[in-house]
């Protein structure tokens, strides 16, 4: 079992590994000015930090299920506060870039501790356990906007990372009482686990399903978080790195849905609850198109798409883990390299339609990825019970 005190413990260092993949999306501009890039070379930070995401999602991650978990997590937090040193340290943007991607790569971390506390936890409480740890993920994505805008603006980008990894070297140490999570025996060995994750997306509609999904809902997530940067710090509002990163304070609310929606999967209404958000989230983007104009319509339009995309991810993640709970780490890896491809996917999109066609032509892009998640859920859902499912589902 896993108490309530450790079940935060596990949330805050989950949120702090994926906020780390956050932090320059207020910093944008203030990174391309001191390194010399390009308007459209600024979706590469937050791109690249991606890519390292995926690759340790998919490469590490599964040695969650191969080692004893509690020893993964206290290295890979160690490892995490080193690459941090690196970002805040840099003196060339190749070094920046690298140390970014080493950031991305140990942000896996989290997906091993969400697995982790699925295991402790059980199945009766896991989707309570999972909605807890991914409430600690939300809030570190979207308090990341508005802890590195602060920072900035007070002591410098570079105090950002400089002060994540002295946070991240405190949370290891309150790791170290974590208890020892061997691997379930008979352990498969690594290249054998990695083969049979990768079968997952043809054997397994339901992981198949909810990867796509994921792409899409973090695609969609990405377009306004990366792109929206870029209208608010150029004139006529020019606003400043803290005003940027408050409107991630507002969208925190949406993180309340972690929890619920993890209860709602515990019943068996995963599926309804998938439908609802995704409708609210293609919804979203009508107030989020006049963001430019109207901050207010900025502000309302981030909390309804944080809550929808935070319901959809809780029950995913619920549902996948259900379908092989041995290899909790491998199935929340492979799902979340998709969370992370559509993220990167996102910005990059983010930069290159805002150079073309502005903020409206991003909102657009932003509502079309939407809608085909929304058309993809009604398409694939099953239309009776999951095998693993409660009535209802």
């Amino acid at each position: 079992m896993i108490g309530h005190r450790r079940t935060l413990l596990f949330a805050a260092t989950a949120g702090l590994a994926v906020a780390n993949l956050y932090f320059a999306q207020p910093l944008l501009v203030t990174l391309a000015h001191d390194f010399g890039l390009t308007p459209a070379g600024t979706g590469l930070v937050v791109a690249l930090t991606q890519v390292g995401c995926a690759v340790g999602l998919l490469f590490v991650a599964p040695l969650g299920d191969l080692l004893d978990r509690r020893r993964l997590v206290l290295a890979m937090t160690v490892l995490m506060a080193a690459a941090l040193v690196v970002v805040g340290t840099a003196g060339h943007p190749v070094v920046l870039l690298a140390g970014l991607v080493a950031v991305g790569l140990l942000s896996a971390v989290a997906q091993v501790l969400v697995a982790f506390g699925a295991a402790l936890a059980g199945p009766d409480r896991r989707g309570r356990v999972v909605g807890v740890i991914t409430s600690g993920v939300v809030l570190g994505i979207l308090l990341a906007r508005a802890v590195s805008g602060v920072l900035a603006d007070l002591a410098g980008w570079r105090a950002v990372y400089l002060v994540s990894a002295g946070v991240a070297v405190l949370l290891a140490a309150a790791l170290r009482r974590s208890p020892a999570a061997p691997p379930a025996r008979p352990v498969p060995r690594y290249p054998e686990l990695l083969r049979s994750t990768a079968a997952l997306f043809v054997t397994e509609p339901v992981f198949r399903n909810r990867a796509l999904l994921t792409t899409l809902l973090f695609a969609s997530f990405s377009l306004l978080w990366s792109g929206v940067a870029l209208p608010l710090s150029a004139p006529p509002l020019s606003l400043s790195h803290t005003a940027i990163g408050a409107f991630g304070l507002v969208a925190a609310a949406g993180a309340v849905a972690a929890a619920g929606a993890g209860r709602l999967a515990d019943r068996g209404l995963g599926q309804r609850t998938t439908g609802v958000a995704l409708a609210l989230l293609t919804l979203s983007w009508l107030p989020l198109g006049f963001a430019v104009e109207s901050l207010w319509a900025l502000a309302f339009g981030a909390l309804l798409l944080d809550f929808a995309v935070q319901a959809v991810h809780v029950t995913s993640q619920s549902m996948v883990l259900a379908v092989r709970p041995a290899a909790g780490s491998s199935l929340i890896g492979a799902y979340m390299a998709c969370y992370s491809v559509g993220s990167g996917l996102g910005a990059l999109g983010a930069s290159a339609v805002h150079d073309v066609a502005g903020w409206t032509g991003v909102s657009w892009a932003g509502a079309a990825v939407s809608a085909a998640a929304l058309g993809y859920w009604a398409v694939t859902r099953p239309r009776k019970p999951l095998a693993f499912a409660r009535p209802g589902e």
